[in-house]
């Protein structure tokens, strides 16, 4: 197993620059409809990010070069100026809860992205984070590349250096659950996927026609959920990955990850022969001010949203 992923590694993996922005523009074309490509940026409370993000989509990738067919910000739930913001850039700005109305949404960015698949026009979708400093749209252009050119890829993810802070001494220190969490899991028990660099990175793009068969976490846990599901449904040769460079944007404390590394490790576990545990929490510490340590759990999110060809109003959607 970890040979294949050896040598997928060696047939799956390209830079930005491999593809020139014309050479992509001319496969598009050729491709006609099938190539319509949407960006979605799943948002909250990113109003200090998401206007660069979106400034520089829509100058190199839609105006200077009309690769892009539709840029979208999907806000679920922000209490800053993050809606306002993304449409002055140029985004087309969709609620989250407006997105199936009839079904209660819940709390996580799995959730989101879930939804945009009902939102989003394009047969190819291309997700982006909206935390992102110092974007350049090669994250976007340099994923798109493979699925234009390679009919047999699916699914493209970004792989990148993540810096920790603006220090020196963080150069590669940044993706501390992948290196923690999601990796070991991988090479324990989907050794076929241990080629991939960024297993949990925000920007991957795919085709339409595999993502509508996906389940979807609804939290934390969507990017290894959807890339373990893209393995067992299209086979290892389905996914391929870019370099892009050097990805910053803001970490999150410890408990935070925590937090994160549990989601992740309950969706592996779903995916893994046996029973799940049924405990969907985790206990943390916070010191007191009396002395001691306070406990405080937290729940996880651990519901699955289905593939959303089993959602009545996409399946008319796709018929009309």
């Amino acid at each position: 197993m970890l040979e294949e992923a050896e040598e997928w590694l060696s047939r799956r993996s390209w830079v930005a620059a491999d593809r020139s922005l014309p050479q992509m523009l001319n496969a598009k074309r050729e491709a006609g409809a099938a190539a319509s490509i949407s960006v979605v940026l799943p948002a909250l409370n990113e109003e200090a990010t998401v206007g660069a993000i979106v400034e520089a989509l829509r100058r190199d990738l839609m105006e200077n070069v009309p690769l892009i067919d539709e840029l979208m910000v999907v806000d679920s739930g922000s209490t800053d100026r993050t809606s306002e913001v993304a449409a002055a850039a140029g985004a087309k700005v969709v609620h989250r809860d407006e997105i199936l109305p009839r079904l209660p949404p819940v709390p996580g960015k799995g959730e989101v992205l879930w939804r945009s698949l009902l939102a989003a026009s394009g047969e190819i979708i291309c997700f982006v984070d909206a935390d992102l400093r110092e974007f350049d749209s090669r994250f976007v252009s340099g994923i798109l590349g493979p699925l234009l050119t390679e009919p047999r890829v699916q699914m493209v993810k970004a792989m990148y250096d993540r810096p920790l802070g603006d220090q020196p001494s963080g150069a590669r220190q940044g993706g501390r659950v992948t290196e923690l969490v999601a990796r070991p899991l991988l090479n324990l028990h989907w050794p076929q996927l241990a080629g991939v660099v960024q297993p949990l990175g925000g920007e991957y793009a795919a085709r339409r026609s595999l993502l509508e068969r996906l389940p979807f976490p609804v939290g934390y846990g969507v990017e290894l959920g959807l890339l373990i599901d893209t393995l067992n449904l299209a086979g290892l040769d389905a996914l391929a990955q870019v370099d892009v460079g050097v990805r910053k944007h803001r970490h999150q404390d410890g408990q935070a990850l925590g937090r994160m590394a549990a989601a992740i490790m309950r969706t592996a576990q779903s995916r893994l022969p046996g029973p799940v545990p049924v405990r969907p929490g985790i206990t943390q510490f916070e010191r007191t001010d009396t002395g001691g340590f306070a406990p405080q759990t937290h729940h996880i999110h651990t519901e699955e949203r289905p593939p959303m060809t089993s959602v009545p109003e996409y399946a008319a959607r796709k018929a009309a």
